[in-house]
């Protein structure tokens, strides 16, 4: 592995050679220490990327990004800039080769493992880098809840799973330079389809399940499947490991784009030619007993989690570890030991008589899983959920939101989430428009609180001994997009304080 201590410098002219077409404009060929698409961020020797985005156009500010040291610019159009330039037809997908240029091919001295799928990305990638750690694997993660490298380096997301490709190429050199062995990405429909993957070389590709989110940009649930097939498709042009969950239809669709490549099945419902299983499944309070077929190794599992939904998981972050030379007993082992997933089925406990779930679960898929586990768990009281869904988003699943929530809680509260530029309100009476359809009463099954402060205290003041309250949609997330600006926000310290302010003051780990 080659080890990159300083930032590297390139011609702006070589920076260009892996892409088809390009026109140059000036004969100058300056050297290149900074590859940036946020003019806020440009510096001495910089070349600044002009990106269209859905609020902005990256071109309108090339100008000051000029003024803030840009030596050149990657374009879309010739601008009146007295600076190089080159011309393509999608800077977006330029950025992720001229990234992976600029940054010398990282992904080339890693194993990379691609993790997609609609819900369970996140929690999978958890279980696998804590495998892997316990098998002495170094590791590094690109995903949901942050980039983390080694067990001693991480950096915040934000909101956005796949960062620009120049940040994933950056990330990915650095996991390079840190004696990183296994890059675990989780690669969403809009990383893949937007670009922000290209240029990255996939060993390994894993699939959770996929069912409808994302149809606000993918348009069609085809479209979106597509999109999440790029990772099948370049993983299999490297001769590379797929794993396919056989338990969920969109999961085995992926068996489209593989051709003659095998596939490694993974199987909780006793799928025939499944290579890796789980069989005689026992949920207990804290924790998930099965039987594992490791191909033909059987070893037993007591998963320190609960919900059949994270048996899956940990099922296909067991089919990736085998295919990284983790044997079935280490991973059995690894299993067994604590693992705490950020935003996934927290707990918060300051001694009230009713419990308190805090739970990223936002598609309609994630919140029917968690209700059912939810409900069974509770079946002599009540469960009340919390939730929203967020704005400039696939409209078509609000509703959706609306009728699992009235179907498997007592209570509803719909909420803020996200509304960005959209009218909160509206997204609201969208997902109440689903709780009607089956028949509940607004006042009485379900409640339309916009401030979600406020929709946690009613939900709080509802509950009575007993009771589980689900504060669903925001999970690990450090704030609410309103309009433009991230306001900050964290669930559980929300709920804690609410919970103070009604005299419980007990808090437990």
């Amino acid at each position: 592995m080659c080890n990159t201590a300083s930032p590297p410098v390139r011609s702006f002219r070589d920076l260009m050679a892996d892409l088809d077409a390009v026109t140059f404009v000036g004969d100058e060929d300056p050297q290149i220490t900074f590859v940036e698409y946020d003019s806020r961020l440009m510096a001495p020797g910089a070349l600044f990327v002009a990106l269209r985005g859905s609020d902005f156009d990256g071109h309108a500010f090339a100008a000051s990004a000029v003024d803030a040291g840009a030596v050149a610019i990657l374009t879309e159009k010739r601008l009146p800039l007295d600076v190089p330039q080159a011309i393509v037809t999608d800077s977006r997908a330029a950025l992720a080769m001229v990234a992976a240029r600029f940054f010398g091919y990282p992904s080339r001295d890693l194993k990379v493992v691609g993790i997609t799928g609609t819900d369970g990305k996140t929690t999978t990638s958890y279980i696998l880098e804590h495998v892997l750690q316990h098998a002495g694997i170094v590791t590094g993660v690109i995903g949901t809840v942050g980039v983390r490298i080694g067990r001693d380096r991480s950096y915040d997301n934000g909101h956005q799973t796949t960062p620009e490709s120049n940040r994933v190429q950056k990330y990915l050199r650095e996991m390079v330079g840190a004696g990183v062995e296994v890059a675990i990405v989780e690669s969403t429909s809009h990383g893949l389809a937007m670009h922000r993957l290209d240029g990255v070389r996939y060993g390994y590709a894993g699939v959770t399940n996929i069912t409808r989110e994302h149809l606000e940009y993918h348009g069609t649930i085809e479209n979106y499947r597509a999109a999440k097939a790029i990772l099948i498709e370049r993983t299999v042009r490297n001769d590379g490991v797929v794993v396919l969950n056989a338990d969920d239809e969109g999961a085995r669709s992926m068996l489209g784009w593989t051709g003659a490549h095998p596939v490694i099945w993974f199987s909780m419902n006793g799928y025939p030619k499944a290579d890796i299983v789980a069989r005689n499944i026992t949920g207990r309070p804290t924790s998930t007993r099965f039987q594992m077929v490791l191909f033909d190794v059987v070893v037993d599992v007591d998963l320190p989690m609960i919900g059949q939904f994270n048996v899956a998981n940990a099922l296909l972050a067991a089919s990736l570890a085998h295919a990284l030379g983790v044997d079935a007993a280490t991973i059995a082992e690894a299993l067994e030991q604590p693992l705490t997933v950020p935003g996934r089925l927290h707990q918060i406990d300051r001694g009230q008589p009713f419990s308190v779930v805090v739970d990223y679960a936002h598609t309609p898929e994630s919140l029917r899983k968690i209700l059912l586990l939810l409900r069974e768990r509770y079946r002599d009281n009540r469960v009340l959920v919390v939730t929203g869904s967020a704005g400039q988003r696939d409209e078509g699943k609000r509703p959706l939101q609306g009728a699992v929530c009235a179907e498997l809680a007592d209570v509803s509260v719909f909420t803020n989430e996200d509304p960005r530029l959209e009218d909160a309100e509206k997204i609201i009476q969208d997902i109440a428009q689903g709780a009607l359809t089956t028949g509940a009463v607004e006042g009485e099954r379900f409640h339309c609180v916009t401030d979600r402060r406020e929709a946690i205290a009613l939900a709080f003041d509802l509950a009575q001994p007993g009771d589980c309250v689900l504060l669903a949609g925001k999970g690990h997330e450090t704030s609410i997009i309103v309009g433009l600006e991230h306001v900050p926000w964290d669930e559980a310290q929300v709920a804690s304080d609410l919970l103070a302010e009604r005299g419980y003051e007990r808090e437990k780990p």
